[in-house]
């Protein structure tokens, strides 16, 4: 299932935040969104997911969802969204547990991400006694759970230092190689961008538009750290934003 972006613009009372956003997600692609501090971003993920209409335009669903799929668009947050009482087995199983699919299958689905994430030794555990890439991997996995059409991240890495942010970045790579699935994914760490990234939708200051749309071919398993093509797309990225990314930063301190 692809979506596409028809003419979106979204203002809260006076305040205009998106403005004639054409957009469209192929089925199959990681595209990430980066931008200027209130730019919109977070607030075009919560207009794809429904969460929001726009206050004009809309967001077109392209053919249909995977075979299976329990739930066309699913979140994966900043904050992970665990339940702190419920082991990482009983936070991935949460999202089964409205769709009648029978103990046998809800524990293959569950085996399933698990394993695709790393997670089959850690069902027992609680998210006090994990890691914070740990908590994001079960967030994750959670996601897969689902079968959905489209992922949408906001953020997903943010609040961990830079080791675990490589390693998250390996397991989405590995993750997406051995089954390919379509997300959305906001940062404002260009070098996620760039290594996670087929399509980079770069937006403007507020109210953010389309400055431009960077595509990368290189396939997502031969990107790594130091690669100077890479190196060259994210420096081409902070070119882009780097003058608006300083007067967004003025706005925010003397607001």
């Amino acid at each position: 299932m692809d979506l596409r972006l028809e003419k979106i613009s979204h203002a809260y009372d006076d305040l205009e935040v998106l403005r004639d956003i054409d957009l469209d997600i192929p089925a199959g692609r990681i595209v990430c969104i980066i931008g200027p501090s209130g730019c919109g971003k977070s607030t075009l993920l919560r207009l794809l997911g429904g969460l929001e209409r726009p206050t004009r335009g809309r967001v077109v669903e392209i053919g249909s969802p995977p075979t299976g799929s329990l739930n066309p668009l699913t979140y994966v947050f900043q904050d992970f969204a665990l339940l702190p009482w419920r082991t990482v087995e009983g936070n991935v199983s949460l999202v089964l547990e409205d769709h009648r699919l029978g103990r046998s299958r809800s524990r293959a689905i569950v085996d399933d991400v698990l394993a695709r994430t790393k997670l089959s030794d850690f069902r027992r555990a609680l998210p006090k006694q994990l890691s914070g890439g740990m908590k994001q991997r079960v967030a994750i996995a959670r996601a897969l759970a689902v079968d959905p059409a489209v992922m949408l991240l906001d953020e997903p890495l943010s609040a961990l230092d830079a080791q675990t942010r490589e390693l998250l970045m390996d397991d989405l790579v590995d993750l997406w190689t051995r089954r390919s699935f379509t997300a959305v994914y906001v940062t404002h760490n260009l070098q996620e961008a760039v290594r996670l990234g087929h399509r980079i939708v770069v937006l403007s200051r507020r109210p953010g538009t389309i400055r431009e749309i960077v595509e990368i071919d290189t396939p997502l398993a031969e990107r790594g750290i130091g690669d100077p093509a890479l190196e060259k797309d994210q420096k081409r990225l902070w070119a882009l934003i780097r003058d608006e990314a300083r007067a967004a930063d003025r706005e925010l301190v003397d607001v």
